[in-house]
């Protein structure tokens, strides 16, 4: 089965893995063409797709890779994640245009950094770009 890691803002919003392997980027390929993102890993079966206009030229103003440990990352990532699909299965309350699809992010799998980085990252981004505060702490950055 083929686990996939899907960022697609606008166009759809999907994170799906089912694999407890460890997750590596030694033989990726990363295309930050335009703005669209993607790293591939096709090895391990995975791949994240950021499509969002703006955010490549943001990513590179933030704090750069190995500011942030892997772990506060993944703790971040998951709890982003929860508030993430908390809002998608309250349409009412959310905007059903930024909430599309729930993300499905397995804290027992070992994504690695990048895709740790990137999906922390796109969070970030996200909440300054749409004025959504999704983590109470949000202002805290380690």
């Amino acid at each position: 089965m083929k686990n996939c890691i899907y960022i697609i803002l606008l166009v759809t919003f999907i994170i799906s893995c089912s694999s407890i392997q460890d997750r590596n980027l030694n033989t990726s390929s990363v295309d930050k063409s335009s703005d669209t993102l993607r790293i591939a890993n096709d090895s391990l079966e995975y791949e994240i797709i950021i499509i969002e206009p703006g955010f490549n030229t943001w990513l590179v103003t933030q704090r750069p890779r190995g500011f942030y440990s892997e772990q506060f990352m993944e703790i971040r990532n998951r709890q982003y994640v929860i508030e993430y699909n908390q809002r998608v299965i309250q349409p009412q309350r959310f905007d059903p245009n930024l909430y599309i699809q729930t993300i499905n992010y397995e804290s027992s799998i070992h994504y690695g950094y990048e895709v740790n980085y990137l999906l922390y990252n796109y969070f970030l981004y996200f909440e300054q770009r749409y004025r959504q505060r999704f983590l109470a702490t949000r202002g805290q950055r380690f």
